[in-house]
C-alpha cells in the first residue's frame, strides 16, 4: 500500500522563493570587486534573478545547456546559482586556479555555452579563449562604469544583460533530477572528473547540513563563505542559507587575515566557513589585534585536517570549531564536527579529541569501512579500511566519462573516496591515510602521479617520485624525488618548475628537487612512497630551513 500524498519536485528556484517571503530582511552583503560594500535583501536578489534568468533565455539558454562561471563569493555569483538552474540549465561553476590545460579541458568537455566571468579573471579567459568555442558567449560580472577594455570577442555587461528585463518570473516545473550544477574535481587522476548535481540532490543537501549544524543554521545569524562558490556550491551555504535565513557575507578576493577580520567585525559574523589555511591568517590577525572579530562564536573547517592546535585556539576563544569532511562527489558535506549535548560537561581536552576527528555523518549519508576483499569492517574505532559512501547527495558516476565511473562505484552501488579510514561506535570517523598518490595542499588535491608523469619528460630525469611533506601553512606541499639520467647535469628547481608549467597551475608545482642515486621499489616494479618516506624522515622544506 502507498501512502496518498502529493508529490511535487524539489527545485532550487524555490529556496530562494521562500527566503524572499519568509525572511525579508535577511540579506547578501558582498565585498565587490569594484572595491566597495554591496548589500541586498533575498526579495531584491529574486528580482535581479528574475532578471538574469529572462536575459538569459533571450541569448538562447535552454534546458541542459551548461553554463560556466569563473568568480569569487558575491552577490553577482549567488544571482547566477539561481537564475541559470531556476531555467533548467547547469551551473558549472570553475576553478580559477586550474592550470590552462585543465581548464581548456573542463570548459570544452562541459560544452558550455556562455561563461561569465569577474573582471579579476579577465586575463584568465583572454589567454584562452582561442582554445574555447567560437560562439562562446561571455559576460563581464560589473556594470557598465567599470566595464574593463578587453580582447574577449563580443563581452557583454552583466547589468546590461539585466537591464529593462521583468522583476517577476513564473519558474517551469520540471524532474528534480533535472542536472543543475556541474563541479569537476581538480584532476588528481588524469583529467578532472565533473560530479553532475541535481536539483533534488542540492535541495536535500541544503536541508541535511541546515539540521545537522542546527547552532549555525538559526536565523538572523549571519555567516561567511571563505570556502568559494566556484568550488562544490561553497559548501552548500549559497542554498542552506537562504533556507534558514541566514545573512551571507561574501569576501570577494579579499580573503587574507586583515580583511577578513575586518569584515567580519563590521558586519558582526557569527560563523565562517573554509579552509585552514584561511584561518591560520584570521588567527595571525586575531593575535596581533588582541581580540577576535565582534560576534564570532563559530568556524567550520574542511578541505584538509585541521591541526589540533587550531582547534584549541579558537576553543579557547570561545568559537565553537566544527570539523567537517567530504567530497566534491558528495556536494560535498559527508561528516560534520558539532559533538552532541551528552558531551558539553565533559573537559575541554576529550572534547578536542573528538574534534580532532573528522566528525559524524550528516543525515542522508551513510559511511562504510570495507577490507582488501571488500568484507565491511565493524565500526570499532580500531578497525581501519577503505571509506565508501552512499546517500541522496552522493554521485552514481561521473559527467560523460564512463571509464571513470566503473572505477569509482562497488558492486552494492557505494562509491569510494579512496581514503583511508575508522569509525568508532558513536559514528565518529578518522581519516587514517589518503591515497598514496594524492598530495593535499591549501584544501586542494594534486596529483603525484601526474607531476610524476610531467617530469619524466625532462631529458635530465631517469626516474621520479613526487610526494607531499609537511607546511605549516598548506597542510602539505609536492617535492620532487629524482634519479639523474646517465651523463645529464642536475637541472635546478626552477628550470624544473619551468618545464612543467604548461600542465599545472602555479600551486601545483613542487617547492623543490631531492636527488638519489636509486628509487625504492616494490616487487611490482612500482616507486614504494612508503619507504622512499621513511628514507626521506629528516627532509626539511626549504621555507622551514630559511626560518630556522
Amino acid at each position: 500500500m502507498q501512502g496518498m500524498m502529493m508529490q511535487r519536485s524539489l527545485q532550487i528556484s524555490d529556496i530562494l522563493d521562500y527566503a524572499a517571503e519568509a525572511f525579508p530582511t535577511a540579506e547578501i552583503v558582498s565585498a565587490r570587486t569594484e572595491g566597495d560594500i554591496h548589500r541586498q535583501t533575498y526579495g531584491e536578489t529574486r528580482k535581479r534573478v528574475a532578471q538574469l534568468a529572462h536575459g538569459l533565455q533571450r541569448h538562447g539558454v535552454k534546458l541542459g545547456d551548461r553554463i560556466a562561471t569563473l568568480a569569487w563569493n558575491g552577490y553577482r555569483h549567488f544571482e547566477l546559482y539561481y537564475a541559470i538552474s531556476g531555467i533548467g540549465a547547469v551551473c558549472h561553476t570553475i576553478n580559477p586556479r586550474l592550470s590552462a590545460e585543465q581548464m581548456i579541458y573542463i570548459v570544452n568537455h562541459a560544452k558550455d555555452r556562455m561563461i561569465f566571468v569577474d573582471t579579476t579573471f579577465v586575463p584568465i579567459l583572454e589567454a584562452l579563449k582561442d582554445h574555447f568555442p567560437e560562439d562562446m558567449i561571455y559576460v563581464v560580472m560589473t556594470d557598465r562604469a567599470h566595464m574593463p577594455d578587453t580582447s574577449l570577442p563580443g563581452a557583454l555587461c552583466y547589468e546590461e544583460l539585466l537591464h529593462g528585463e521583468p522583476e517577476e518570473i513564473t519558474w517551469s516545473e520540471f524532474d528534480e533530477n533535472t542536472a543543475a550544477g556541474l563541479c569537476y574535481t581538480s584532476g588528481t587522476t588524469g583529467n578532472p572528473k565533473g560530479a553532475l548535481y541535481s536539483h533534488r540532490s542540492n535541495v536535500l543537501h541544503a536541508m541535511m547540513i541546515a539540521v545537522s549544524l542546527a547552532g549555525t543554521f538559526k536565523e538572523g545569524n549571519k555567516v561567511l563563505p571563505v570556502v568559494p562558490l566556484f568550488h562544490v556550491n561553497a559548501w552548500g551555504l549559497p542554498y542552506a542559507g537562504p533556507l534558514a535565513g541566514l545573512t551571507l557575507v561574501m569576501p570577494g578576493p579579499a580573503m587574507d587575515g586583515p580583511s577578513l577580520f575586518k569584515l567580519m567585525d563590521q558586519e558582526g559574523v557569527y560563523s565562517a566557513w573554509g579552509v585552514p589555511t584561511i584561518w591560520m591568517g584570521l588567527l595571525a590577525e586575531i593575535s596581533a589585534q588582541g581580540r577576535k572579530p565582534n560576534g564570532f562564536e563559530d568556524v567550520v573547517i574542511g578541505g584538509s585536517a585541521a591541526p589540533r592546535s587550531m582547534i584549541e585556539k579558537f576553543e579557547k576563544m570561545d568559537v565553537s570549531v566544527g570539523h567537517a569532511w567530504g567530497m566534491t562527489e558528495m556536494s560535498p558535506v559527508g561528516t560534520h564536527g558539532m559533538l552532541p549535548a551528552h558531551m558539553d560537561d565533559w573537559d575541554m581536552e576529550t572534547r578536542i579529541d573528538y574534534k580532532s576527528k573528522q566528525g559524524r555523518r550528516v543525515f542522508g549519508v551513510d559511511l562504510k569501512i570495507v577490507d582488501e576483499d571488500g568484507n565491511r569492517m565493524p565500526h570499532d574505532g580500531k578497525a581501519v579500511g577503505e571509506l565508501f559512501v552512499r546517500g541522496n547527495t552522493v554521485v552514481s558516476g561521473y559527467f560523460e566519462n564512463e571509464e571513470a565511473t566503473a572505477k569509482a562505484l562497488d558492486a552494492e552501488g557505494w562509491f569510494g573516496t579512496g581514503d583511508v579510514a575508522s569509525i568508532d561506535k558513536n559514528g565518529f570517523l578518522t581519516i587514517q591515510d589518503r591515497a598514496k598518490d594524492l598530495i593535499k595542499s591549501g584544501g586542494e588535491w594534486i596529483s603525484s602521479i601526474d607531476l610524476e608523469n610531467a617530469a619524466m619528460a625532462h631529458p635530465a630525469i631517469a626516474n621520479c617520485a613526487a610526494i607531499g611533506v609537511p607546511h605549516p601553512r598548506w597542510d602539505e606541499r609536492p617535492i620532487l624525488v629524482a634519479v639523474l639520467a646517465p651523463g645529464a647535469e642536475k637541472p635546478s628547481i626552477a628550470e624544473i618548475r619551468e618545464h612543467l608549467t604548461e600542465h599545472f597551475a602555479k600551486w601545483q608545482l613542487p617547492d623543490d628537487v631531492v636527488w638519489l642515486d636509486v628509487l625504492p621499489m616494490t616487487a611490482t616494479g612500482k616507486v614504494s612512497k612508503l619507504n622512499l618516506r621513511k628514507e626521506l624522515g629528516d627532509y626539511v622544506h626549504p621555507e622551514l630551513r630559511e626560518t630556522a
